[in-house]
């Protein structure tokens, strides 16, 4: 009977996703550079205009790390027609949100507003692109925020440096070795006129995609983003040409320290390819495999069963240019953090020389079409994704065709893809400590 009812629960879940609308868009450029994407959804009164910018951290000097974050709260300072101050409050006056984020790879900017509100919203985005004010000023005020939400985020967060001291072995060429948030005296040392190219060279509309999802009319919605952006001047084209990896030929080791932990961590760590590749969707159904949720492989095992750590997981750290997969457990008792890299290591050979179940494999493709659905189930959720893969894949209709690449991957390729990044003399083992505090 059981098995009856996980077949039935299968072919449902199949079945949904087969049958989820397809996002119908369209998209453009304008004549400055800036690409366009439009999606009509009409079925409630809600649009969301937002704008991806591709500039992240990796695009920063090296004696000036966390500018792209940074550009994140300044950029919200004010412009020459909204006073300093005013932006969240003409956003919540109008019954609208907005927020933004920031990453190695891109910066995104939205709001989210009742339908009648669409021309706020593209005003509001064009002049932050058209007439930001960038002042001393403003970079004081926003120094501090920044250096606050450090102290809250990092400093004083338990295990919060563990991705930070990952990356900076991982990467000794390429610009990922950093952080996102930078480092506060390259901030401090940074002058208004490097603040002002930093805004000249990337927040141009040819380095950026506006997204307007929702309830939208196709037409009148292009003639306002052609009166509110068609006359922004085009920028320089910007070229990247970032430092290749030497691959990683033998296991290396290092150690780190964590004021704010009381419980050491163990971390193995391998350098894979681009977010864009085939094989870095492989490597997303392994993390899931070991380690989404209680029933999981690494969580079963050596939380469940074998009570030899108090949590224990798997994730595939996927990027534009280079990807970073991390395992990872946290002892319990005597435990050592050498057994637990020697029972991560067997869950890893089993991957390697042997096919997962089926049973275990028709759960993953379960679990991915359940976040195929979910993804494109709000329109914020949509105008998000319709920017990322454009920016970040180069292919705008992803946010429709992705899911048959998960679909299409099998267990023997599962299998192939383990054995060829997650090896022994391809990774870093990272002792993560607590400081001993004197």
């Amino acid at each position: 009977m059981k098995k009856t009812v996980i077949t039935l629960a299968s072919a449902l879940l199949v079945g949904l996703a087969a049958n989820a609308q397809k996002v119908e868009f369209e998209e453009y450029d304008l004549n400055n550079g800036m690409h366009v994407i439009l999606h009509q959804d009409n079925t409630a009164p809600v649009v969301t205009t937002s704008v991806m910018y591709h500039v992240g951290a990796k695009d920063e000097q090296p004696n000036r790390t966390g500018m792209a974050h940074f550009f994140e709260h300044l950029l919200f300072e004010g412009t020459e027609n909204i006073k300093k101050g005013e932006w969240f409050k003409i956003v919540s006056s109008n019954g609208g949100t907005n927020n933004a984020n920031t990453t190695d790879d891109r910066t995104y900017y939205y709001e989210v507003f009742p339908s009648n509100n669409l021309e706020l919203g593209l005003w509001m985005e064009s002049e932050r692109l058209l007439h930001p004010i960038i002042k001393q000023e403003g970079v004081n005020t926003q120094n501090e925020v920044v250096k606050e939400e450090k102290r809250l985020r990092v400093d004083n967060q338990p295990y919060s440096r563990f991705l930070e001291n990952v990356k900076k072995h991982m990467f000794k060429k390429h610009p990922y070795k950093g952080t996102t948030i930078g480092k506060m005296e390259h901030l401090d040392a940074a002058t208004l006129d490097e603040f002002l190219a930093f805004n000249k060279k990337f927040y141009v509309p040819n380095n950026a995609t506006l997204v307007v999802a929702g309830d939208i009319n196709i037409e009148d919605t292009k003639k306002l983003i052609d009166a509110y952006f068609g006359s922004i001047p085009k920028g320089k084209d910007i070229t990247r040409n970032f430092p290749k990896e030497d691959p990683i030929t033998k296991e290396f080791t290092a150690k780190a320290y964590d004021p704010n932990i009381q419980i050491p961590a163990i971390v193995e760590a391998y350098r894979t390819p681009s977010m864009k590749t085939r094989d870095a969707r492989v490597l997303d159904m392994i993390s899931t495999y070991l380690s989404s949720g209680k029933s999981s492989v690494l969580y079963k095992k050596l939380v469940d069963d074998k009570k030899m750590a108090l949590q224990a997981g798997a994730f595939n750290l996927s990027q534009e240019d280079y990807g970073t997969y991390i395992l990872f457990a946290l002892p319990l008792g005597k435990t050592s953090l050498t057994d637990l890299v020697k029972e991560i290591d067997e869950e890893i050979a089993k991957i390697q020389n042997e096919l997962i179940s089926e049973k275990d494999f028709q759960k993953l493709q379960n679990q991915f079409e359940n976040d195929f659905v979910n993804s494109n189930s709000s329109v914020e959720g949509i105008a998000n994704s319709l920017a990322r893969f454009n920016v970040l894949y180069g292919d705008t209709n992803l946010i429709n065709t992705e899911i048959e690449i998960y679909r299409s991957i099998t267990r023997e390729e599962i299998r192939e893809v383990a054995k060829k990044y997650l090896n022994k003399n391809q990774r870093l083992v990272m002792e993560y400590l607590p400081e001993s505090k004197k």
